[in-house]
């Protein structure tokens, strides 16, 4: 029974996590967006299974590109590199990662978490 861990824009379901890897399946509601943020160690490769998902990323603040990404699209985050999650509709993704869970440096949050 994987763990769910509801967030203010939906909830993550964590169905893997060990020495290797991490396997989450997140739901994101519609026009809700995760935080600004990168990771110092953690690459984390998304797979979107439902919805239109914009991920934004870049290597600084200034300078971040935005792409909308669909059912069967793929995309890898680096450490280090910023980024952020936004539903435009209801968007299902799988998240593969490596298993860091404290590696979130938020920059800017919708919901004033730190």
């Amino acid at each position: 029974m994987p763990e769910i861990i509801q967030k203010p824009w939906g909830q993550e379901e964590i169905l893997e996590i060990n020495q290797q890897y991490m396997l989450k399946r997140l739901t994101m509601n519609e026009n809700c967006r995760c935080s600004l943020q990168y990771h110092n160690k953690k690459k984390e490769t998304i797979y979107v299974l439902d919805g239109q998902l914009k991920i934004t990323q870049g290597d600084k603040e200034t300078n971040l590109t935005s792409k909308i990404y669909t059912k069967g699209d793929v995309i890898t985050i680096e450490p280090l590199i910023i980024h952020r999650m936004e539903a435009i509709t209801t968007s299902i993704y799988l998240e593969a990662s490596t298993p860091q869970t404290d590696d979130t440096v938020r920059l800017k949050d919708d919901y004033n978490r730190e």
